[in-house]
């Protein structure tokens, strides 16, 4: 206790000049872009193309066009988007034989395809709103028969009792 007082006496008797007044300054460091973090990699068609060709049969194509996303290993995300462009081969081979080009995109502009299709894919592919309106309102419709259904299996006398 003696040491309290004594401190506290200490601290009152030094001497305060009012004049002086302590400013902070606030130092604005320049926050680092994303762009600056990370340079952007150019488009790497090749990995694209190799992946796309195991895997096309999953794509929802409107009027030849889908897109995709492509995993990144690096960010350990989707984080390249394309759009592919189906076309008929020019080399005039029978039989259906198609072309496909790519193109890179900023993001995806259509909808996410998230049925029917394994989570662990490399690439995520698109549909049209339309469709995934129309599958959206039948899935609804099962959903209703569904309860309708076991609303009435419940409701149902029975011949037992």
């Amino acid at each position: 206790m003696l040491g309290f007082v004594i401190g506290a006496v200490f601290v009152l008797s030094l001497r305060r000049d009012p004049e002086v007044v302590y400013v902070r300054e606030e130092v604005a460091l320049p926050s680092p872009s994303p762009a600056a973090a990370a340079p952007p990699q150019e488009p790497d068609f090749t990995v694209l193309e190799a992946v796309f060709a195991e895997w096309q049969s999953y794509a929802v194509w409107d009027a030849d066009v889908t897109e995709v996303a492509l995993w990144d290993s690096d960010l350990g995300r989707y984080a390249r988007f394309y759009e592919v462009l189906r076309a008929p081969s020019r080399e005039g081979v029978a039989g259906g034989a198609l072309t496909f080009y790519y193109r890179s995109i900023p993001a995806l502009t259509r909808p996410v395809v998230t049925r029917g299709v394994s989570e662990s894919l490399p690439l995520l592919f698109t549909e049209p709103d339309v469709l995934r309106e129309a599958w959206l309102r039948q899935r609804d419709e099962e959903t209703w028969s569904a309860i309708q259904e076991s609303i009435r299996k419940l409701s149902a006398p029975r011949e037992n009792e």
